[in-house]
């Protein structure tokens, strides 16, 4: 299997060409998506020796994150899908950002701004596969839900933020938080390609990104 994967949701910048053998990828800090995605692409088709439309798919981070972000991230795989006549498959940046952290309980937290917290929970299988507990949040970092059990790792923006807030919230339930950490487009990689196999790539046109705040504004409108 062969993936073109992207994530812009973040400050950091990467895309990959992810098959079941190996990974090559472009990784770059800074704001200056809209100006080096695109030729990141070029550069890892013109390294891997693969024509796009020879993929199978293309996986993007379809949020929670960057509202900008998202939308490059967004609009640059629908483009290039429509292009390439080729499925897309999206991924949760926190679910590909918790796949990326060497541990096996997994709480994903980016930076939501107005003192909240994007997050979520995630179990590694026995293939190595993070699996959402629960669902993914918007909550200031003191009312995050609370997950079952211990032995949970921290990792995200959010945490970078907001440790201090996110550890005397959580309590005993974290062993310990690492700094620095964003998601990476071989971990939207190995993601897209799971839920290929598990039947959900998407027509082009479907690929939208999630924002979470707005989704989780609707649902209480509703509710009131």
């Amino acid at each position: 299997m062969k993936i073109l994967a992207l994530d812009t949701s973040t400050e950091a910048c990467s895309a990959a060409i992810w098959t079941d053998t190996a990974v090559t990828e472009r990784h770059e800090m800074g704001h200056r998506h809209s100006e080096r995605i695109l030729s990141m692409v070029d550069e890892l088709l013109v390294e891997s020796g693969f024509a796009l439309s020879r993929l199978d798919a293309i996986a993007f981070g379809r949020g929670p994150g960057s509202f900008t972000g998202l939308r490059i991230g967004a609009g640059v795989a629908q483009g290039l899908a429509f292009g390439a006549d080729l499925p897309v498959t999206p991924v949760s940046s926190l679910a590909a950002l918790a796949q990326g952290v060497a541990a096996s309980r997994v709480l994903a937290a980016f930076d939501a701004r107005m003192h909240q917290v994007y997050c979520s929970a995630y179990v590694k299988n026995s293939q190595g596969i993070v699996k959402l507990v629960g669902a993914e949040n918007v909550a200031a970092p003191d009312d995050v839900p609370l997950p079952e059990g211990k032995d949970w790792v921290g990792a995200g923006n959010g945490w970078d933020r907001y440790h201090g807030a996110l550890l005397a919230h959580l309590g005993y339930r974290v062993v310990m938080w690492h700094a620095q950490v964003c998601p990476r487009a071989r971990d939207v990689g190995r993601l897209g390609a799971a839920a290929y196999r598990a039947g959900g790539a998407i027509a082009a046109e479907l690929a939208l990104p999630v924002y979470l705040r707005d989704e989780v504004a609707v649902k209480k409108k509703n509710m009131a």
